[in-house]
């Protein structure tokens, strides 16, 4: 049966990988061929890249994007252009943009901010009210009280938990994930899953398909439906050339009843859990939720799920007090929130930036990639400068030599400005966390590159003064101590190196 199933999986990168390259190879040839036969076609797609580049430049839109794309047209201005008109939109296709928007103003009357808890955090901390304010305003997400967090320091930790809370589910699971594979750690949730689909629970899941073009055959969610479990791939691959695909759903959320979540880094394939070894021991962070911050999850899986299966025209049965009649305890403010591509607020991007800008003592930074522009990498060495002890931690081995690469390359110009950077040698982290003077924390989906910030839907939880904090700043210190400080001398490069990472800094928005 494996040997099936891998099959299945193999045949589908093939056919997929196949059809783009003819794609392409087609693309270039007829291009080819029309410029040879006619100079005023050359004149016209060179004409039409100039005009686009113009276009680019009074665009709305990233510096760093632009500039990118600006380069690429002017090397390749017969190409160029049209490349552009097939690549050059980060936003999703306009029918997915269409439903998404519309679920959600649809939805939105449920998310309620509480005017009392808004003047409470305002006496308490200004600044960080107006963090929260923030990202209510532009994502319509609330803060909440009554909240307990939990912090994960490992996948592993976070696995015993999780199985422990889906067996205590008694109505309702909803489970979204970028990556999930065949192994220990799927197949045991899964087994879960048929037993409380068989029991008449609510199991519904989104898994993204590009996430999982190398790990499931296509139609998986055909054979969970099989059992009862609700199941939809997220933006199907299509063998097309196209820059939609780029739009994945990057989030990962586990919700129980309404009133249980959890998130962060960790997928649902054995690597999270260190039950397969890939690039040495695998750090990944995580927090679960317990209260009424758990209701921005259940909305933000339910808007996703209604807008490609109308489903449910009520959602309040889903509610955290629903399910759980008794009173909710957790210190301090929570906002869980999503970030997407659907427009042109970088809500993660924003909030990692609100962070540095009041950050008065310390920053501490997980992420396994650090390709940022302009703006964030002001913002890192802007705190530095400050007397803020920043410090950031990235992993010493790689799961993408050339992102690893670009990774490094951005070193130099933060390390300069007193930035401590780290590189965590026991293997790869994968975690997303900022933690900030004892009292701002953030976990969640959103790596510090392009993808998460520009081209994905992410979530994160914001976290002020809650549970969990303590144990973020601990597992922090801990993991740069068991990392190694990387220097100025250790980013030395030749000419010819020097050279090739400033191509891979100008392209790195458009990969």
């Amino acid at each position: 049966m494996k040997g099936k199933y891998k099959r299945l999986v193999v045949n589908r990168i093939v056919i997929t990988v196949v059809l783009i390259l003819l794609q392409i190879v087609w693309f270039v040839f007829m291009l080819e061929k029309l410029a040879r036969y006619s100079s005023w076609i050359t004149t016209a797609f060179t004409a039409l890249s100039i005009a686009i580049v113009l276009y680019i430049i009074g665009k709305d839109d990233n510096s760093a994007y632009k500039i990118g794309w600006i380069v690429l047209i002017m090397t390749l201005p017969l190409f160029g252009g049209l490349l552009y008109l097939f690549l050059g939109d980060k936003k999703p296709s306009q029918n997915m943009r269409r439903k998404l928007n519309a679920q959600h103003d649809v939805f939105k009357d449920t998310l309620i901010q509480e005017g009392e808890l808004q003047d409470r955090l305002g006496k308490i901390h200004g600044r960080a009210a107006g963090t929260f304010q923030y990202v209510r305003r532009v994502s319509d997400f609330p803060a909440y009280e009554n909240t307990d967090v939990t912090y994960y320091p490992s996948g592993e930790e976070m696995f015993v938990d999780m199985l422990e809370e889906l067996r205590q589910a008694k109505h309702f699971i909803f489970l979204e994930y970028f990556i999930v594979a065949e192994g220990r750690m799927w197949e045991t949730i899964l087994e879960i899953l048929k037993q409380k689909a068989e029991e008449g629970l609510d199991v519904r899941m989104i898994y993204d398909d590009m996430g999982c073009l190398t790990l499931l055959p296509a139609g998986y969610y055909a054979g969970l439906e099989r059992y009862g479990i609700k199941c939809m791939a997220f933006n199907h691959v299509i063998p097309f050339f196209s820059l939609v695909m780029n739009n994945r759903d990057h989030r990962k959320i586990l919700d129980i009843d309404g009133h249980t979540a959890f998130t962060g880094g960790i997928n649902l394939a054995d690597e999270y859990i260190n039950e397969k070894v890939r690039f040495g021991y695998w750090k990944d962070t995580g927090v679960r939720l317990k209260g009424d911050g758990v209701w921005n999850f259940t909305e933000m899986f339910l808007e996703m799920w209604n807008a490609f299966r109308k489903e449910d025209t009520d959602i309040s049965c889903f509610k955290p007090h629903v399910h759980h009649p008794g009173p909710f305890e957790g210190k301090g403010f929570v906002q869980p929130y999503t970030d997407s591509p659907l427009d042109n607020e970088t809500i993660a991007e924003n909030v990692y930036l609100d962070i540095l800008h009041q950050a008065k003592k310390y920053v501490y930074i997980f992420t396994p990639y650090l390709i940022v522009d302009d703006v964030m990498r002001n913002a890192l060495c802007t705190a530095a400068k400050r007397g803020v002890d920043v410090r950031i931690v990235t992993p010493a081995i790689p799961d993408k030599p050339t992102i690893f690469r670009l990774t490094r390359s951005n070193y130099p110009p933060l390390l300069r400005a007193g930035i401590r950077i780290f590189e965590y040698t026991p293997g790869f982290i994968h975690a997303k966390s900022y933690i900030c003077d004892d009292e701002f924390g953030v976990v969640g989906s959103v790596n510090m590159d392009f993808r998460s910030l520009y081209l994905h839907f992410e979530c994160a939880t914001l976290l002020y003064r809650t549970s969990g904090l303590e144990e973020l700043k601990k597992d922090s210190l801990e993991t740069i101590a068991a990392s190694r400080e990387i220097t100025l001398k250790d980013c030395k490069q030749g000419i010819i190196g020097g050279l090739f990472d400033s191509v891979l800094r100008v392209f790195a928005p458009l990969c």
